[in-house]
């Protein structure tokens, strides 16, 4: 069996813990804390000792589904976004920038979480955006 540490960081929420990824088999089967990471020092909060659970999660999606007769069916990530950009114009012609919001994720970089807030405000015309990071 072949196991390996692969150095990484958390990518939970902004803290940047450092973090071992535990690979055997080519599949991620676990997580510990970098002992002398300058942040974490040693430690990893819950979310931390479990970074590693979603990758292989057997309820992960992995290709985009649009809603068609009330079913969710796989399209391509084409029609996916022509899909979702329809339906957000479809919301600014009626009602307005006010009435729609962006939501990120902890796990995109800051550098993406930077251009989601920039379109939420450019493009949408809302201040709306939030994220799911909670410590």
């Amino acid at each position: 069996m072949h196991f390996r540490q692969v150095p990484t960081v958390c990518c939970f929420c902004g803290c940047g813990c450092g973090l071992y990824l535990h690979v055997s088999e080519g599949r991620v089967t676990g997580s510990s804390p970098s002992r002398n990471h300058p942040v974490s020092k040693g430690n990893l909060c819950v979310k931390g000792w479990h970074v590693h659970e979603f990758v292989h999660a057997p309820n992960r999606l992995t290709r985009p589904l649009v809603q068609k007769d009330g079913r969710l069916v796989e399209v391509s990530w084409d029609e996916a976004m022509d899909t979702a950009a329809q339906g957000f114009q479809k919301i600014l012609d009626r009602h307005g920038g006010k009435a729609t919001g962006l939501l990120s994720s902890a796990k995109c970089t800051n550098e993406e979480n930077f251009l989601l807030q920039k379109l939420a405000r450019a493009v949408f015309s809302t201040n709306n955006v939030d994220h799911c990071a909670r410590l």
